[in-house]
Formats: structure tokens, sequence, C-alpha cells
């Protein structure tokens, strides 16, 4: 089995499972919606899907430190519409997935640390970065999601084989 091979096979299949969850959210959703006073708004939630797979991702590959200083001010994307999110999702994918073919599978092992007002929150191989912030992370938000739309009484698409509203 090629390990490269592997990763970005499996990219490319949570990108696209999470392309059809991401445009399932109906293009007049209230992304101020909460299932609950302690869950994410719709659009919040939706945003940081987003930038999972995108951003999150990219940072992986490309760098191998991300610190915020202790005064930034981090501001969260959230989408302003089902499209915008859509655009900008497809061309950070794109990126991701030419970063990714271009990666050298020697780095995996090397570190990765995301640092937060002087704090390290990650310190972890790149490896364990992309499996469980990149990927793990996505499929987990994706989910939600996916809880978030059933609960709006809209379709959920399948993700590893049809939903209840495919069948």
């Amino acid at each position: 089995m090629e390990f490269q091979k592997e990763l970005i096979a499996e990219y490319d299949r949570e990108a696209a499972t999470t392309r059809k969850i991401l445009d399932a959210i109906p293009a007049d959703a209230d992304f101020t919606y909460r299932p609950h006073p302690k869950s994410m708004a719709l659009g919040r939630l939706a945003g940081h899907v987003s930038e999972t797979a995108g951003d999150w991702a990219l940072h992986t590959l490309t760098m191998d430190k991300l610190e915020f200083p202790p005064d930034h001010k981090f501001e969260p994307y959230i989408p302003a519409s089902k499209e915008a999110m859509l655009e900008r999702f497809d061309s950070d994918v794109a990126k991701v997935k030419k970063e990714l073919a271009a990666f050298d599978p020697e780095k995996w092992s090397s570190n990765w640390k995301f640092v937060a007002g002087g704090q390290a929150w990650i310190d972890e191989t790149k490896y364990e970065v992309w499996r469980s912030w990149a990927l793990n992370h996505l499929v987990h938000h994706r989910a939600q999601l996916g809880v978030y739309l059933r609960l709006l009484d809209k379709a959920v698409p399948g993700t590893y084989g049809p939903s209840a509203d495919e069948m």
C-alpha cells in the first residue's frame, strides 16, 4: 500500500462528502439557528467545517507552527451565505489537494505546533495533526452539521452509504 496515495484518496473522499453536507444546507437557512444555547450557531458550525477542511488542513501541510500572540482576536469564519461558503470551500480544498499531492512523505514525522497566547495547545507530528485535527475533527463537526439538518427537518445526505432520506 502506498501511504501517501491512500492519504490523498481519503482526503478526496472526505472533502467530497463534506461538500455534500454543506450543499444540503438550504440557501435560506437561518445561520443563527442553535439547537441548544451551548451549541454553535449553524453558520459558525458550517464555517468551522469548511475551514477545517481548508485552512486548518492547509496550515498543517504548509507550516510547522501556527502561533497567535496573547492579544490575538480570533475571528471565526461565519459565511455570509451558502454560496459564499461553497465557493470558499471549493477554493480551499483545491489548494489543500495541490499541497497534499506535492507533500514530501518524509515530513509526516516532523513536528507541528499550535500556540495561542504563549501556550502550546497542539504539539504533535504533522501526521498526528492531520489525522486528529484535520480529518477526524472534520468528520466530527460534519456529523454535528448532519444533526442540525435533521433538527431543521431537512434531508441529510448519506456519508458512508445512503441516509434515511435516500432510501
